[in-house]
């Protein structure tokens, strides 16, 4: 290699450094404004009960009727203690979301916006792609299942019963173990892409009713099944143990994945800095008391021996002679799914848009339609990627490589919570070298992960049990270290309680549960980061401008506000 080359390889590499390590620069709310690509803004029509059903529409699916027998199956009438448990620390997680979310209230973008503000470019990229994976595989499943359901609802009617081919809604036989057609579920994605791209308004009035809906008949089940409790199936109440039921709160938790969603509405919200910390936190409450509530009525109508199989809450109230109920699980299903979906095409359009604002993207994804305020193009892609995986694809054998970017997300969000309150910048003495206080709280905050994923893994593996306290007993040395040496700023609006350790404690959760996960999840995390990091070497580093949102804003009153 000669000079010129060596001089050019050296150029390229330092671009790239230092173009993955810019930041967004944080703007005080007053001051934030949001650029309108094509002339006009993103509109405000979300209030406070349309967040929250907002987050409840995008936390409770058909698997509210399905995942608790299941889980209770093993954990026995402690699954009631699974949830609570999974539900605590998703409200942990839920507190650091509202912290950012009243810090940010104008801007979309979610956890890849915090992460460009607390950290870098590249981390911030890396958070949307292992999000965006999620997504993506996520609602194409969502609608094969949605399709299922809606035709497995058709065929209570006599003529279509035995009369709909497989292919329609079911999916056909699977070919090459991966491709497998189905039809409806594309057109009902098609359905939903049409009327979010109509606005926020129209979306916001589906996603109500079928919410409302659902709320509706799951209250019903649990006021009704309430009746039919007997209190003996309650004894033994862990019969496999306390690990059962925290094996069943890691399965659980992704119940309630979903409040973040929330968080993404941040620029059509009317009162952001107050609404979106209520929303985020309430709508997580509320999915908490609706699971617990199924939980206790479904292990106190049977034992839990006999729960199981795909419709345990179903079979349950037919076993008592209230088969009607059944009908009502498959409209709830059927809601349930409608809205989970919806909120997923929404937020992913959300997304895009912040990345195609801040040049990580095509412009393309950054433009808002003029009359109808929301991000058509962003929202055609999501909604073509989607009803492609659909309706070729059997996604469902990709479910065990999910959650990793949720997982991801949450996680660094919580990071961000700790490193955008850290004040003092000075340098500080550690083991006789001169180290700056930020890269001290940044290694405190990596020991944390490293001593969740190995606590994971040494429960997941059965290790021994001293490995697994080691492993805690450092990370708390961690967090005592990030409370104790780090000095913390007061935050504007929604604070999260006991910054740092609240955050940390979010942290080493949610590593642990990665650990759980299919170990092809752990590969699917670092191929989808290396070619994410291929993608921004390429294309990425040399359109991006952290600035772009803080230039000219413009927010659309709802109609009802403008004078």
């Amino acid at each position: 290699m000669n000079a010129g080359e060596s001089s050019s390889s050296s150029s390229w590499f330092s671009h790239f450094w230092s173009s993955a390590l810019r930041s967004k620069p944080l703007s005080p709310p007053s001051e934030t404004t949001i650029r309108a690509t094509s002339g006009e803004g993103l509109v405000r029509r979300l209030g406070l009960f349309d967040l929250l059903l907002l987050g409840i529409g995008a936390s409770i699916g058909a698997g509210i009727f399905v995942v608790t027998g299941t889980v209770a199956h093993d954990a026995g009438p402690g699954v009631t203690v699974s949830f609570i448990i999974a539900g605590g620390s998703c409200v942990l997680n839920a507190l650091c979301y509202a912290e950012l979310a009243s810090r940010f209230p104008a801007v979309v973008g979610g956890a890849y916006l915090y992460a460009y503000t607390a950290f870098n470019e590249i981390i911030a990229f890396l958070v949307f792609s292992q999000l965006m994976l999620d997504y993506h595989i996520g609602a194409a499943s969502i609608a094969r299942s949605l399709a299922s359901y809606v035709i497995t609802a058709l065929e209570l009617i006599p003529f279509f019963k035995d009369n709909i081919p497989s292919w329609v809604g079911h999916g056909s036989e699977e070919i090459y173990g991966a491709f497998s057609f189905n039809l409806l579920a594309p057109i009902l994605l098609v359905l939903l892409t049409i009327v979010l791209c109509r606005g926020v308004g129209e979306s916001s009035i589906l996603n109500s009713v079928m919410t409302v809906t659902k709320v509706v008949i799951v209250i019903f089940i649990i006021i009704v099944g309430a009746f039919e409790i007997d209190v003996s199936n309650w004894s033994p109440f862990a019969p496999n143990g306390f690990e059962s039921v925290l094996t069943g709160a890691t399965v659980v938790f992704f119940a309630y994945v979903g409040f973040d969603a929330v968080a993404n509405s941040a620029e059509e919200c009317k009162s952001p800095q107050r609404d979106l910390p209520l929303g985020i936190i309430g709508s997580l409450l509320i999915c908490v008391a609706l699971y617990v509530g199924v939980c206790l009525v479904l292990t106190g109508m049977l034992p839990y021996k006999s729960l199981g199989g795909d419709a345990p809450l179903a079979e349950a109230f037919t076993s008592k002679g209230l088969s009607y109920v059944s009908v009502l699980i498959s409209v709830g299903a059927i809601a349930g799914l409608t809205t989970t979906l919806l909120v997923g095409l929404y937020v992913q359009s959300r997304l895009y848009l912040g990345l195609g604002r801040d040049g990580l993207l095509p412009s393309l994804f950054g433009e808002v339609h003029q009359t109808r305020h929301t991000p058509v193009h962003s929202q055609i892609w999501v909604g073509i990627v989607a009803s492609v995986l659909a309706g070729f694809f059997n996604v469902h054998i990709l479910s065990h490589i999910l959650s990793v970017g949720t997982l991801t997300g949450y996680s660094v969000v919580s990071a961000c919570v700790v490193t955008l309150r850290w004040k003092d910048k000075t340098s500080l003495q550690v083991f006789g070298k001169s180290i700056s206080s930020r890269a001290e709280g940044l290694l405190c905050l990596i020991t944390v992960v490293c001593c969740g994923f190995a606590a994971g893994a040494f429960y997941r593996f059965g290790a021994s049990f001293i490995f697994l306290i080691l492993a805690v007993v450092i990370a708390i040395f961690a967090a005592a270290a990030l409370h104790f040496r780090q000095v913390y700023a007061d935050t504007p609006g929604f604070s999260c309680p006991g910054v740092p350790i609240v955050p940390t404690l979010c942290i080493f959760i949610n590593i642990f549960l990665f650990a759980q996960l299919h170990y092809e999840a752990w590969v699917r995390f670092v191929v989808v980061g290396i070619v994410t990091v291929v993608i921004y070497a390429a294309y990425g580093q040399y359109h991006a401008n952290p600035l772009s949102s803080n230039t000219l804003i413009i927010y659309q009153k709802a109609p009802s506000e403008a004078e």
